[in-house]
């Protein structure tokens, strides 16, 4: 098993102890550090249940989100940071580490690291944030009734980052999109979108 270092990245951070299945189980909020992999070496990580946030865990870049995970994606570590990668658990979160990442599956960063570049070129924060939506639906999200669901929930200041506007402006976004009914934030650990925000993404596009 490749050797786990499990930092205080999140004021809820608790040791979580391996199970003698080599499976790391993380409640959400948790943020753990793999340490990086030596210079020939390659490791992947297998979501095996949850959703998770990767980001690199230089000063210089604060958090920068890489992609999110959830059941069956896979990540090769080797290919990001050379200081190693972060894992926040959105959700309860378990996932595997395998030594070797060859025929494995797809890595999936790639392909969220083109999709949120994407958003950054929507011409106005709204639109930003509108398409940041509708992309964590798509891939994470599922449809309840008249409203598309998110397990997890982020934060003004997470959200701020990732359509690269100030977080004053994503908290004035986000309750002009409560009032339009384009999103519902309860006391729950979910979000709730409105089908009608992804067909705004899609004229958009």
């Amino acid at each position: 098993m490749i050797p786990l270092v499990v930092t205080t990245l999140s004021p809820l951070y608790r040791p979580m102890p391996e199970t003698p299945r080599g499976i790391i189980r993380m409640p959400a909020g948790q943020t753990v550090l793999l340490d990086p992999v030596s210079a020939g070496e390659s490791r992947q990580i297998e979501v095996l249940d949850g959703v998770g946030r990767v980001l690199c865990p230089c000063e210089e870049t604060q958090g920068m989100t890489l992609a999110f995970l959830q059941q069956n994606d896979r990540i090769t570590t080797d290919r990001l940071c050379s200081e190693g990668v972060c894992i926040e658990a959105l959700t309860s979160l378990s996932f595997v580490v395998h030594p070797e990442s060859s025929d494995r599956g797809v890595c999936t960063v790639n392909e969220w690291t083109l999709q949120l570049l994407r958003i950054r070129h929507f011409k106005t924060a709204e639109l930003r944030l509108q398409a940041l939506f509708g992309l964590l639906v798509s891939r994470l999200g599922r449809r309840c009734g008249d409203w598309c669901t998110l397990s997890f929930r982020l934060s003004h200041e997470r959200i701020a980052e990732l359509i690269g506007t100030t977080r004053v402006t994503t908290t004035r976004l986000i309750s002009k999109a409560r009032q339009a009914h384009l999103l519902e934030v309860d006391s729950g650990p979910g979000t709730r979108v409105s089908p009608h925000l992804l067909s705004l993404v899609q004229e958009a596009s």
